[in-house]
């Protein structure tokens, strides 16, 4: 599965980016946990907990196709330096807030702050490889690489975080966070030797979510970050029903680990279906992989299923991103990618609160049935509108 990955790094100035947006989004996969454990801790409430994480992921949804906007038009480097420093400065005052105890609503404030401040630094990469590449199946491969980056970061961020708060104390986990966030945005800011050039006057002046397809993309996109937000709070609820709280983060890179061997499986393939069909299908697979999850009694057990539930996630992931940049203009690809991330953002916040609220009053085994009834209406919304996602063939490409 490596070989067809090995040619990407070739051509100048990939690895700078590559490697410095790895280290400044591996805080994605830490944020959620980090404040539902150190929320949690402070008010016993899990519901608390996934309201305060619900509000940075709706804050974060709100403001990513803006800031994926302000990019197109003036550029990474001059968006991402100022909005990374805010993002930091304002998770600082949320730790502050919570080891004060001040009041709730301070960190309900606090957190729209971080989430609001923060850049789909995934999506801002995926531009870059779109710039520096003009080979349809490279891209394809790239954008694969890229789900594995990300599955990569969501094995290693949540145990990585877990291990911090539970070991050492409820703060330091979103600490770590906070410098790798802004060291890590700052060195992919400062390579300005990739970055998409800006585009001040569009052709195209309305946004990409008029596109009837990246619409319906968000649709789905919304009911699979439904999926994301809820098994993070239901699993760390059900490790801790099982007397094993720490295990929460390994649990949670069970998930990760699925998708990611499934991501390095889909980008070395050569598809002979289109896009369309490789997204239905792959939701069809992501219902299957989380139907056992509720009949799971134990740890262990547990993690082998979650394993099994990511199967579907990469494959998913990178043929959304891949239909939008068959259907968004090259001036507003940023945009276009953000309002996946916007979408999915919106639907962990959705997860993240029904999860908390379905955990504390029935439980965290049944409360796994959410995330299941998130991935049919995931697949009903893709069947439905499969017509919409029909794209232009390219050579080379739909053979990736």
């Amino acid at each position: 599965m490596v070989g067809p990955y090995r040619g990407l790094f070739g051509t100048p100035g990939v690895k700078g980016f590559v490697i410095a947006g790895f280290v400044g989004r591996i805080p994605m996969s830490m944020l959620g946990i980090g404040i539902i454990l150190l929320v949690s801790e402070l008010t016993g409430s899990y519901a608390t907990a996934g309201a305060v994480s619900a509000v940075e992921s709706v804050a974060f949804a709100l403001a990513a196709p803006l800031s994926g906007r302000l990019v197109d038009r003036y550029g990474q480097a001059k968006v991402l330096v100022p909005l990374v420093f805010l993002h930091g400065a304002a998770l600082v005052v949320l730790i502050l807030c919570a080891h004060a105890k001040a009041p709730i609503w301070t960190l309900y404030v606090t957190a729209f702050v971080v989430g609001a401040a923060a850049t789909s630094l995934g999506s801002m990469v995926r531009a870059r490889w779109s710039h520096v590449l003009d080979d349809p199946a490279k891209l394809h491969i790239a954008f694969s690489f890229e789900s594995v980056a990300d599955e990569a970061i969501f094995v290693a961020g949540p145990a990585f975080v877990t291990a911090l708060a539970t070991g050492v104390n409820v703060y330091v986990g979103l600490v770590v966070a906070i410098l790798l966030a802004v060291g890590g945005t700052l060195a992919f800011a400062a390579l300005r030797g990739t970055e998409p050039p800006a585009v001040r006057h569009r052709a195209h002046t309305g946004s990409p979510i008029a596109i009837p397809g990246v619409a319906l993309l968000v649709m789905v996109f919304l009911a699979v970050g439904s999926v994301f937000g809820s098994i993070d709070i239901v699993t760390v609820a059900f490790a801790e029903e099982h007397g094993a709280k720490a295990a929460a983060g390994l649990l949670l890179a069970s998930v990760a680990s699925g998708s990611m061997v499934s991501g390095l499986w889909y980008g070395s393939r050569h598809w002979k279906i289109d896009l369309r069909r490789r997204l239905v299908r792959g939701l069809g697979v992501f219902v299957v992989g989380l139907t056992p999850l509720i009949l799971m009694g134990n740890v262990p057990t547990m993690a082998v299923a979650l394993f099994f539930a990511g199967l579907a996630i990469s494959p998913t992931l990178i043929t959304g991103f891949s239909l939008v940049e068959r259907m968004v203009p090259a001036a507003q690809l940023t945009e276009g990618m953000s309002w996946l991330s916007t979408s999915l953002g919106f639907g962990v916040a959705i997860g993240a609160w029904a999860g908390g609220r379905l955990t504390d009053s029935y439980g965290a085994s049944n409360a796994y049935g959410f995330p299941l009834i998130c991935a049919l209406l995931a697949v009903a919304v893709g069947l439905a509108g499969s017509a919409w996602l029909r794209t232009p063939e390219v050579a080379g490409n739909d053979a990736a």
